[in-house]
């Protein structure tokens, strides 16, 4: 029989369900964020599926009795049809390690994988690659040890300066990676100027955006949905050991230091995986208490920060000068920072 993939119309919810019951035999979800998917039908009947997210392949289903028909080559080729035409040449697969074979066969190559999730990926570029070009734009010289942090700075506060500010004054160098994605009400270019700006004074401190191996879509998409569900441990798991054993390796990073975190539960999870994988290959991690305000309004954080914008309706200057530096207000007060203001009073996003 020749089989075919048949495009489906993610607005019409018997389509989606349809792919959605499917995805349930092999305990998958149709994740929200998807925005292609493609099926193969016998008999009428789906028994094969694949979306992307951008440029991650995700929900890769086969029904058992098809396995080893070829129609894996099917679903990928359309989907890669897909990611030509919206010219994308490089892509990562989120699937299952049983199906990490089927991938390699096809020219694809592990990242990293963890017990519940292998992360792989083709076409140009690749994690390699992107750490030479960040050592040669950056003059990262891998021959010295240095200290790493990773901060997503939605926006950049008192206390992350602080944190910032004592891996200054312990370390030779410090690499500072801002995390790229773009899911946060302050956009990535933001939020690295504002950092780039708030430690200006920080000589022997390198502000690297934090690409796709980072705390990414790809690498810990629990990430961003604040979501503490079954797959959260894998995740963390798998980001930690992508940036223990690449990033540290590469650049020589000996050490990563993180703030403690009280209140959100998908962060603690991830600081006890990177304590967990960091020790294995002995890599430090230090954890440093986070910053209270001076007007006794408790720890620190960026949530504080944009519930107070959301609570007086706009920049209270007196209020904010507690939790973030004057680099932040004066972003806060310009057209764009308005703008983001205005996004941040009618949301309730939580990241």
């Amino acid at each position: 029989m020749i089989y075919s993939a048949e495009k489906i119309h993610l607005r019409n919810p018997a389509e989606v369900d349809e792919i959605k019951k499917f995805l349930e035999k092999f305990q998958l979800d149709f994740e929200k964020n998807i925005d292609y998917t493609v099926a193969i039908r016998e008999n009428g009947q789906i028994v094969a599926t694949c979306s992307k997210s951008r440029d991650i392949l995700k929900c890769f289903a086969i029904d058992p009795s098809m396995q080893g028909t070829g129609i894996t080559n099917i679903l990928l080729k359309s989907i890669q049809d897909k990611l030509f035409e919206e010219g994308i040449f490089h892509s990562f697969i989120f699937t299952k390690p049983v199906y990490e074979t089927i991938f390699t066969s096809l020219g694809y190559k592990v990242v990293e994988k963890v017990d519940k999730v292998v992360l792989l990926e083709g076409g140009m570029g690749g994690i390699n690659k992107e750490i030479k070009k960040i050592a040669s734009e950056f003059s990262i010289d891998s021959s010295k040890p240095k200290t790493a942090l990773v901060m997503n700075c939605n926006p950049f506060t008192l206390g992350h300066r602080y944190l910032i500010e004592q891996s200054s004054k312990s370390s030779e160098e410090v690499l500072l990676f801002v995390v790229e994605e773009n899911k946060s009400l302050f956009p990535f270019k933001v939020r690295y100027d504002l950092v780039k700006k708030g430690v200006s004074d920080l000589k022997n401190v390198k502000v690297i955006p934090g690409g796709q191996y980072i705390i990414s879509s790809a690498t810990f998409p629990a990430y961003f949905l604040r979501e503490a569900g079954e797959f959260l441990e894998a995740y963390t798991t798998l980001d930690a050991k992508i940036f223990a054993n690449y990033f540290c390796k590469k650049l020589n990073i000996n050490k990563r230091i993180v703030g403690d975190e009280p209140y959100c539960k998908v962060t603690n999870a991830y600081n006890k995986a990177l304590l967990k994988i960091l020790e294995k290959s002995g890599i430090s991690l230090e954890t440093v208490k986070r910053k209270e305000g001076e007007n006794k309004t408790g720890f620190i954080s960026a949530s504080k920060v944009r519930d107070s914008l959301r609570r007086n309706k706009g920049v209270n200057t007196e209020e904010l000068s507690d939790l973030i530096p004057g680099t932040t207000i004066e972003f806060l007060l310009t057209k764009e920072g308005k703008e983001i203001v205005e996004k941040i009073i009618s949301s309730h996003t939580p990241h």
